[in-house]
C-alpha cells in the first residue's frame, strides 16, 4: 500500500526526487490544513488513520500547492477561469465529509 507521499508523487506523475523535500512541506501544510478545517488537534493524523476522503483532499491540495508554487493556478482545473477557487471548494467539500459536527 502506498503512503501519502507516494500517492502525491503518483498524482503529480513525478518520477524524480529533486523536489521531494519541497513536496513533503506541501504535504505537511495540507495535512495541517485538514486537521484545522476538521477541528482536530494538530498532529491528529500522525496518530490516527486518515479517512479516504480526507486523504484524497490532502493529495489534491498538496498537488495544487506544488503545481501552483509559481503563482499560477495550473493542474487539473487549469482550463477553469476560477481554477484556484475550484480546488479549494473541492478540497473543503471532501474535508467536510469527515468533519466531526459536534457542537
Amino acid at each position: 500500500m502506498m503512503d501519502l507521499f507516494e500517492k502525491v508523487k503518483a498524482n503529480l506523475i513525478l518520477q524524480h526526487s529533486e523536489d521531494d523535500a519541497l513536496l513533503q512541506e506541501y504535504i505537511s501544510a495540507a495535512v495541517n490544513y485538514a486537521e484545522s478545517y476538521q477541528k482536530k488537534p494538530e498532529g491528529y493524523y500522525t496518530d490516527n488513520p486518515m479517512p479516504p476522503t480526507t486523504e484524497h483532499a490532502v493529495v489534491m491540495l498538496s498537488s495544487h500547492f506544488y503545481e501552483s508554487r509559481d503563482g499560477s493556478t495550473g493542474g487539473f482545473f487549469a482550463d477553469n477561469v476560477q481554477a484556484g477557487q475550484q480546488v479549494w471548494n473541492t478540497v473543503n467539500l471532501l474535508l467536510r465529509l469527515d468533519r466531526d459536527w459536534k457542537v
